[in-house]
């Protein structure tokens, strides 16, 4: 009994036999319950989209999704991305994950092929250092959703490739694709899309559901824009207006507010959006939390107002 207990396969296997548990790249006691179930998060297979001239959703000032792949252009409100963290789609011709986890605020865009397999995703209600979990159809391995690694499964190992995105104000993704389209909901009446059940998340103290370490130095819930194991605070970017470091180009604009702060997602607080580009293209990176920098890197560097910063220095709290 007491084995049995020590494995957390033992009840998962229950919910996922199809899952191989004998294939993992983490440590399985890292994973914990998000409080759903399987699918307890519906993922949006069959989405629908309306030109930006018809649209009727969110504010201006909202947050969105935005990616361009093939000369076609499309928003995705985290007005709905945050009931449903995960939108199977396909945007000029390529097969793509549009993700967002609200507990660490990482919107990640993927393309779903892999060797010879098109994956689905769906949520698993797992999570990883307070990061979504997903599942693919074809063999329920389960991915990590910062990096778009595979963490259990028949798949551990693999990675999905990551694809360029802005993580933008409604007007913003407007001027730059006018001609553009928009997610809106399958069903409006299914969930209080526009409301934020995470009230006042990002002013926390600390994350919800992360039992990690902490960093020294920065509030954990510090917005930080992240390239690979090299991230930059929010209020470093803001104060500068223009970073260029490393042959990227980081561009801060006012006007976009935040998903996670008041109980509407309209009436947020506003934090600003960053473009991060290399010769005039953008490159894939994530806006997230200072905490999930460093538990995903934790050999990389935050750059701050008062210089860098590693997780070695860091320590732990």
């Amino acid at each position: 009994m007491a084995e049995a207990a020590a494995d957390p396969t033992a009840q998962w296997r229950i919910a996922w036999p199809r899952t191989d548990f004998s294939q993992t790249a983490v440590d399985l006691a890292e994973i914990r319950s998000g409080g759903p179930g399987k699918d307890g998060i519906p993922a949006i297979d069959l989405a629908r989209f309306v030109p930006l001239d018809e649209y009727r959703g969110a504010a201006g000032d909202e947050p969105v999704i935005g990616v361009t792949i093939g000369g076609e252009a499309r928003a995705y409100p985290l007005r709905i991305l945050v009931w449903h963290e995960i939108v199977n789609d396909e945007l000029g011709g390529v097969p793509i994950a549009v993700t967002y986890c609200p507990l660490c605020n990482t919107s990640v865009v993927f393309d779903r092929r892999l060797d010879d397999l098109v994956l689905d995703f769906g949520t698993t209600g797992k999570l990883r250092h307070s990061d979504l979990i997903m599942y693919d159809g074809p063999t329920e391995s389960w991915w990590q959703q910062y990096s778009g690694e595979a963490i259990v499964g028949e798949l551990a190992g693999k990675r999905l490739k990551i694809l360029p995105s802005r993580l933008e104000s409604l007007d913003e993704f407007r001027a730059r694709a006018p001609q553009g389209t928009v997610l809106v909901p399958n069903d409006p009446n299914f969930r209080n899309y526009g409301a934020n059940p995470y009230v006042g998340y990002d002013r926390s103290a600390v994350p919800f559901l992360y039992g990690g370490a902490l960093p020294r130095g920065i509030e954990p819930m510090m917005r930080v824009v992240a390239v690979g194991d090299t991230a930059w605070t929010l209020p470093l970017v803001r104060e500068a207006g223009e970073l260029r470091q490393e042959g990227l180009e980081l561009r801060w604009r006012g006007g976009q507010r935040s998903a996670l702060d008041s109980a509407q997602i309209a009436e947020g607080r506003a934090v600003g959006t960053v473009a991060v580009t290399r010769g005039g293209a953008d490159v894939p990176h994530v806006v997230t939390f200072a905490f999930a920098f460093f538990a995903f890197n934790p050999d990389g560097v935050l750059h701050t107002p008062e210089g860098p910063l590693r997780q070695a220095d860091a320590g732990r709290r």
